[in-house]
């Protein structure tokens, strides 16, 4: 084994402890795993990783702290369709009954409120994306 070499498996354990995502204890698990001399090959098969994608988590542990080693880089995506302010207003108007916004209903389905964004915000939304805003607008 010639990686890790200066990572404390204390130090590992005491962070997949205070864990708080799932991504982040799978790094910490490989990583343990790793310590005990389970071969990447094997690390790959078991938790359905490439291996280079293995290799490059284990250089991230030598050369970062391991709050740092086990979280993703900031990646800009595409920006998004809804602004902010667009999102507090949508927002609002689905805490209020549909007919009040003109549509012929008595409560929002996510049919609903994607006809409802793009009528008022003239964005296009697939259902799948409308229950994914609807779970991270909380309503």
């Amino acid at each position: 084994m010639t990686k890790l070499d200066g990572v404390d498996p204390d130090d590992l354990r005491r962070s997949l402890s205070d864990a708080n995502s799932a991504k982040a204890a799978k790094r910490l698990v490989v990583a343990l795993d790793y310590l005990d001399d389970v071969p990447v090959s094997t690390l790959a098969k078991r938790y359905g990783i490439p291996r280079s994608t293995l290799y490059y988590w284990l250089d991230r542990f030598e050369e970062e702290p391991i709050q740092q080693a086990v979280t993703d880089e900031d990646r800009p995506g595409r920006p998004r369709k809804l602004d902010d302010d667009d999102r507090s207003r949508l927002q609002r108007h689905l805490r209020d009954e549909p007919n009040s916004h003109g549509v012929e209903a008595t409560e929002w389905t996510p049919e609903l409120v994607r006809d409802h964004i793009e009528g008022t915000f003239g964005v296009s939304y697939s259902l799948g994306h409308v229950r994914r805003l609807l779970r991270e607008l909380d309503v």
